[in-house]
């Protein structure tokens, strides 16, 4: 799986880029090892009126077929990787669930045009 990480508004250290792509890397197996390509954008947006300077992490996977996207902002950095990776866990889960569903009921379309020969 390939990893492309881009840092907005911060600089992006070692210690960051490292749990970002552990946490990439982790969503992987719950596609059976499928994910092609992760691009992530970690940052900070200093523009809620509130609560002061937010950080925001961005996920995009490519899986075959479809691409997911997640974006959420928190008062940690670390939190917002994490919240963006347990919303994708649950979508990655969704989205093979329903892959399923469709694969068998092709097999059961098949299935049922089946004909049979009499002589």
């Amino acid at each position: 799986m390939e990893v492309q990480i881009t840092g907005k508004g911060i600089e992006l250290t070692e210690a960051i880029k490292e749990y970002a792509t552990k946490k990439a890397q982790a969503l992987n197996k719950f596609y059976n090892n499928r994910v092609m390509r992760t691009e992530i954008v970690v940052g900070i947006n200093n523009r809620h009126h509130r609560k002061g300077d937010m950080f925001m992490a961005e996920f995009k996977l490519d899986v075959p077929g479809k691409n997911l996207f997640a974006s959420k902002q928190e008062e940690n950095l670390y939190k917002a990787i994490d919240a963006v990776r347990d919303y994708l866990e649950s979508e990655l889960k969704k989205y093979k669930l329903k892959q399923r569903v469709n694969e068998k009921d092709k097999k059961i379309a098949r299935k049922n045009k089946e004909y049979t020969v009499e002589l």
